[in-house]
Order: C-alpha cells, then structure tokens, then sequence
C-alpha cells in the first residue's frame, strides 16, 4: 500500500481508464444530487461495479470523493516549473478553462458545507486534496525564493494559499460570480505577488 499525504490508500487493480470513468460518475453524481445523498449503492449502479470493490479501492465514501475531486483536477502545482513565479502561477490559470472553474467552484463550495458536519469528510479533503497541493505550491514558491524572486523571509509566504482561497471564496460572495482566468490572473498581479515582492 501507498502512503498519501498521512492516507493509506489502497493499490489500483483498476485500469486509469476504468478509474477516470469511476472519478467522473461521482462527480456527476455529487451535481446531481449533492454529497449528502450521494451513496456508494448509487456510484456502483452508475459504474456497474460492486460495493465490495468501492470500499476495496477506496475505503470510504469521503475518500472516494476526495479523489475524485483530485482526479479532476488538470494539472499538479508541483509540475509546473516556467522559470518565474509570475510565469508558473499565470502557467496554472492559463491551463484551467473558465466553464470547469465554475463547475469547480460550485462543487467545491457544496463540500465546504458539508465538511462543517462531517469530520470525516474533512479530514479526507485536507489530507487528499489540500496538503498535497500545499506541498505543491510550497516548492513553487520555494524555486522562487532559490531565484531571488522572493525574499525567504517575505511574510507573505506564509499566506499564499490563504490568499489563493479567499479570492473563490470573495469572488462569489462579493461580486455572485465565479472565479474565471481572467479574475484570477488579475488577482495574482495586483495582489499575489506583490504580497510576495515578486
């Protein structure tokens, strides 16, 4: 078994093909009816699979989730490296597209809710989702202080993916619309990454 971020997730004996497919009815199935009602009767029916090997593969409903939601995402923030800080961030908006942000943002803000009263869930989704993509950022931002870019004892380092959440979380209750290429690119220029000195 493998060790990701402080989760024992079990070896695939399933194809990346069959998993995707796997991924993509849960999501389907999480904007459908929501996380709540989501059951791993409804993601088997859907994938013509068994229970057995739901919880085989996945151990639990949060977890498979999580992954899920991780499977989705387009691109590893840790594989990103252009050679500036300014190039790698506007690298990572540049290779989402705006109607998935929205999709995005919308599935994203259903899980907050529901991670207020599940803390299985939650745990799940900071040890599956966040840490890693913490981790990837941290050697982001980490490259930069290496260039010179950054200053290793900028205060704002330690805000980055504080300033990163707020700007989904702001942009729709501020302005009841969600985050798109533009939005974000903006906002890492104008607010990013002069917090950074970059």
């Amino acid at each position: 078994m493998a060790a990701v971020a402080g989760v024992t997730t079990r070896r695939s004996r399933l194809t990346p093909e069959r998993e995707a497919e796997l991924y993509e009815a849960v999501l389907d199935l999480l904007r459908e009816v929501g996380y709540e009602a989501l059951t791993m009767d409804a993601v088997a029916s859907r994938t013509r699979s068994s229970k057995a090997t739901l919880y085989r593969q996945w151990g639990s409903k949060p977890e498979l989730v999580v992954m899920a939601l991780r499977h989705h995402k387009p691109i590893s923030t840790a594989d990103v490296d252009t050679g500036s800080l300014r190039g790698d961030f506007h690298a990572l908006v540049g290779r989402q597209d705006d109607c998935r942000m929205a999709e995005d943002a919308a599935l994203m803000r259903g899980i907050a809710m529901e991670m207020k009263s599940n803390p299985d869930l939650h745990r799940a989704f900071r040890e599956l989702l966040i840490e890693p993509e913490i981790t990837g950022l941290g050697q982001v931002l980490r490259r930069a202080v290496e260039r010179g870019e950054v200053e290793a004892d900028r205060p704002a380092l330690d805000f980055v993916v504080h300033m990163m959440v707020g700007a989904y979380v702001a942009r729709q209750m501020i302005d009841g619309a969600s985050v798109d290429r533009d939005f974000l690119l903006r906002y890492l220029d104008a607010v990013v990454l002069p917090a950074l000195g970059a």
